[in-house]
């Protein structure tokens, strides 16, 4: 194996800052041809291919040479162009036999024959153990000849092991032996065992990149079983950390069961590519997603990643090699801008819904409501864990580092011991320190983070921990994250747990739009209608413009007041009693407008006893793409099919049933609190997404309908029976929700 060593990192090193995420799916495709009868040119190709996942590619062919992809039988699979490095990658190869063809001198050239594999066809185990993996910085090998870059940390000498072991997997920097990813940090100072590993086509990493096409979940099953072969790794079993796009990529390396994954620790993480966070409501969140996606795009340029371009200056001469694939990155901008609509084929292998039922190791996640670059989605797929022999989610209020807040961060330290070093959970001494520097690194704070009693001292063995938490509830939902200790700081008021998700004996609440802007309990019973203008202005207006920081405790929330002339608004009467609300939500709105497509935003939101508004959650739609998919519809999620043959125009002068997902939320309503909706265009609700919305002319008029043959209305999820064990929080003060002064 080729290694190129440094200096192990010292665990002294402060805490990095916490990067960022969004995502989103690229594909290419390639035809097929029928059969025929065919001998290949007897002249060998100079060149060098390898076959691979779903994938055929090649170097060193003559710049500009035409190449052509062939079965079998000589049918055509697809044709390109050696790049300016003379590199070609062909994408989307059915499964065979292949030759690569071309010319050479004047000669008809062909490759060897190239076995192009399954998803599910691993190597023997024999090649894994082949591999031997030190401390400090190298290369494995995976099956198709890809040389990844990795970091290794050992929390003593090799001999002293066996040490617990976990894999940190992105197209970040986890192997950058300088500066580790904190999720990775954060387990080496515990005393795991911390491999980062680049992906393909990222820092020092050879291929050519392409967001979570196939091969990038194969490589993560190479990586765990190479890892867990190591003679340090303890019980030959690996665990997975990270937070967002490590996160997220351990449900595509899981989705595969790689036989030595002990369990996985998603954090921060997507469940749908396309409504969760690309195109929320089919309109593109040209804010952060994009941003996100330019991102990737420059780190997947040779030496796009600063620590790369530092080895290749430095002569390491297998980074410099890995380089040679990386023109043949797709354009993932041009991706997004093919792809507006969904397509099975594309937004399916890189939505993990989708795939999250063949994960079958235990699962530790936790995302949030109002992250501000994932989005909140991702409890939708929590009940498609089918095969999860032990699934345990963490839900909350705020942003995209909640998960390194005390409250959550205990039970990731708890659920890495009893899964992956198979011990009863004892806190290391260091923990309070990792909380501190988490504070001041990640949610800009030096005020103390106190971390919840540990819960496990009187048991003393492995067995009795596993049971134990095994026996607790499922979904475990923090409430009023912000209000638990001084205002703003990552600790919840209080917490509830449920036995799944959707939550079992959730009431479908419905509030009828009235007349006078009034939300009330009973469908209409006289004809009223409310108008408003159609305005995109704020479309690319975020709710931090002035530079705050989303992750601090008290951020300075800009969150702009409905525009009467631009908004239709509607309030309920003081309930009666708290009502907590925890699941998605819908607004169905029977509407015309003058325009024959519009983008919409419903906004929810809680007028408080004491005047306050706090920001709740919201919602996206175009309304061309109101078409649902009637069997994942249900009267609490209106589920949007956003193909493109059920796209339709608004009908002129005819009124329509458009419903609005409401995304996932928690939330308390206090007694003489007060529901209010908010429909306008999208924009100022988010700190970081901006919406590519639909541009009018000022004329556009949007008529909402609210009479006894349509009944405009919002539906919430209630869980009967509960309340708030402690009072109103401060406004401001809860994470992610920002609070103004009720302006009716």
């Amino acid at each position: 194996m080729h290694r190129s060593r440094t200096t192990p990192l010292s665990l002294a090193r402060p805490l990095a800052p916490i990067v960022a995420l969004a995502l989103v799916a690229a594909c290419g495709n390639v035809g097929s041809g029928g059969p025929s009868t065919w001998t290949p040119p007897e002249t060998p190709a100079s060149f060098e291919t390898h076959a691979s996942v779903e994938q055929v590619w090649l170097i060193g062919a003559a710049p500009g040479a035409a190449l052509d992809l062939v079965d079998a039988e000589g049918a055509p699979l697809a044709s390109g162009t050696a790049d300016n490095n003379g590199a070609l990658v062909f994408r989307q190869v059915p499964l065979g036999t292949a030759y690569v063809l071309g010319e050479e001198n004047g000669t008809a050239v062909a490759s060897p024959a190239l076995d192009v594999r399954a998803a599910d066809a691993p190597p023997d185990p024999s090649f894994y153990a082949a591999q031997e993996l030190h401390d400090g910085y190298q290369y494995i090998e995976t099956r198709d000849g890809t040389l990844l870059a990795v970091h290794v940390i050992l929390p003593g000498p090799e001999d002293a092991g066996p040490y617990p072991t976990v894999v940190e997997y992105s197209g970040y920097s986890p192997a950058d032996p300088d500066s580790p990813q904190p999720s990775s940090l954060i387990a080496s100072v515990l005393g795991y065992a911390v491999v980062g590993v680049n992906m393909r086509g990222t820092g020092c990493s050879g291929g050519s990149f392409q967001f979570f096409e196939t091969l990038q979940s194969t490589d993560g099953y190479d990586a765990i079983e190479i890892v867990a072969a190591q003679p340090w790794a303890k019980y030959g079993m690996v665990g997975m950390v990270g937070l967002s796009y490590p996160g997220i990529s351990q449900l595509f390396v899981a989705q595969l069961q790689p036989p030595h994954l002990a369990a996985i620790t998603p954090l921060s993480v997507i469940s749908d590519v396309g409504r969760g966070v690309l195109y929320p409501g089919g309109i593109l969140n040209n804010g952060f997603a994009t941003e996100w996606a330019a991102g990737r795009k420059a780190d997947a340029r040779p030496g796009g990643q600063a620590w790369s371009q530092r080895r290749m200056d430095d002569g390491d001469q297998v980074c410099i090699d890995n380089q040679q694939l990386r023109d043949q990155t797709p354009d993932i901008l041009q991706t997004i801008d093919e792809n507006r609509f969904w397509k099975d084929e594309i937004a399916g292998p890189a939505s993990p819904f989708t795939f999250v039922h063949n994960i079958n190791v235990p699962v530790y996640l936790a995302c949030q409501w109002q992250d501000e670059q994932t989005g909140g989605y991702c409890a939708n797929m929590l009940d498609r864990f089918t095969s999860v022999p032990n699934l345990h989610a963490t839900l909350s209020n705020g942003g995209h580092t909640e998960p390194f807040g005390p409250a959550i961060f205990s039970r990731w330290m708890e659920f890495l011991d009893i899964y992956v070093a198979r011990r009863a959970p004892r806190r290391s001494p260091i923990s309070q320190l990792i909380v501190d520097t988490i504070g001041q690194a990640a949610f800009q704070t030096s005020a103390p983070l106190v971390l919840e009693p540990e819960r496990f001292l009187d048991v003393t063995t492995w067995e009795e921990a596993r049971a134990r938490w095994e026996a607790e509830p499922r979904i475990r939902i923090l409430f009023e994250n912000g209000a638990g200790a001084d205002p703003g700081l990552p600790q919840p008021a209080f917490e509830m747990g449920f036995a799944a998700w959707p939550i079992p004996g959730t009431v479908a609440r419905p509030f009828y739009l009235g007349t006078g802007g009034i939300l009330s309990d009973a469908p209409p019973i006289d004809s009223g209608v409310d108008s408003f203008a159609y305005d995109s202005s704020l479309a690319q207006v975020t709710t931090l413009p002035n530079g705050g920081h989303e992750w601090a405790p008290l951020p300075p929330w800009v969150w702009p007041q409905p525009n009467p002339a631009s908004s239709g608004t509607w309030i309920s009467a003081e309930l009666a009693q708290d009502s907590v609300m925890a699941g998605p939500g819908s607004v169905d709105l029977w509407l015309s407008s003058s325009a024959s497509d519009v983008d919409l935003q419903v906004t929810l939101s809680e007028v408080r006893p004491d005047g306050q508004e706090m920001y709740v959650q919201s919602g996206w739609l175009r309304a061309s793409r109101r078409k649902l998919d009637e069997t994942a519809s249900s009267d609490l999620r209106p589920v949007a099919t956003h193909l493109e043959v059920d796209a339709a125009p608004l009908p002129p002068g005819g009124t329509e049933l458009v419903r609005v997902e409401l995304f996932p939320f928690a939330h308390v309503f206090r007694a003489g609190s007060r529901v209010r909706l908010i429909v306008d265009a999208p924009g100022g609700t988010r700190p970081r997404w901006k919406f590519e919305a639909l541009v009018g002319d000022g004329s556009e008029q949007i008529a909402v309908e609210h009479t006894p043959a349509h009944p405009s209305r919002i539906v919430l999820p209630v869980q009967e029976g509960l309340s708030a064990p402690t009072a109103l929080p401060p406004c401001p003060s809860l994470r992610g929700q920002p609070c103004r002064p009720y302006a009716g």
